[in-house]
């Protein structure tokens, strides 16, 4: 069990470094709120169909998946620190979470299930969470705080 918890964090500390290289689309995608201004004008043309959902999404979906990282995060911050099952669960949503986002918000989620499934691991033994899983979740937060922040929400730790 120990060591599947060691492969699955080190294949999300893989997976979020690959995310970490991506803060400068994060600048870019700094960009882009200007261009969806235009894009009500595609969503009037293209109400009905399954295109106008993305075009409206963005905003809101950034929104809410920010709100969920915070979410998430408080309710890893409240698990007991022996309750392995606990630290799993918030892995498992945060896995799941993940999929729902794209781009560098991908990072928050991969970030939080890393923390989490390492601390999952160490629970058994009292110690705490590898300082680099730490270091994850605090890096992808700094480099999602101005796309929440232009979102309405603040990330927490």
């Amino acid at each position: 069990m120990k060591r599947l918890l060691a492969t699955a964090a080190a294949a999300a500390l893989a997976a979020l470094t690959a995310c970490s290289v991506s803060v400068p689309d994060q600048e870019a995608s700094s960009a882009p709120p200007s261009q969806p201004e235009p894009g009500p004008t595609r969503t009037s043309g293209a109400v009905g169909g399954s295109a106008g959902t993305p075009s409206s999404s963005p905003a809101s979906g950034t929104k809410a998946a920010c709100e969920l990282f915070n979410s998430l995060f408080e309710r890893y911050a409240a698990v007991p620190s022996g309750d392995s099952r606990g630290y799993e669960d918030i892995y498992l949503q945060a896995e799941e979470a993940k999929g729902t986002v794209s781009g560098d918000l991908r990072g928050l989620f991969a970030s939080l299930s890393l923390l989490a499934i390492d601390r999952s691991g160490a629970a058994g033994s009292g110690s705490g969470p590898a300082q680099e899983s730490e270091d994850a979740v605090r890096d992808a937060v700094f480099a999602n705080a101005g796309t929440c922040t232009d979102a309405g929400v603040t990330l927490r730790l």
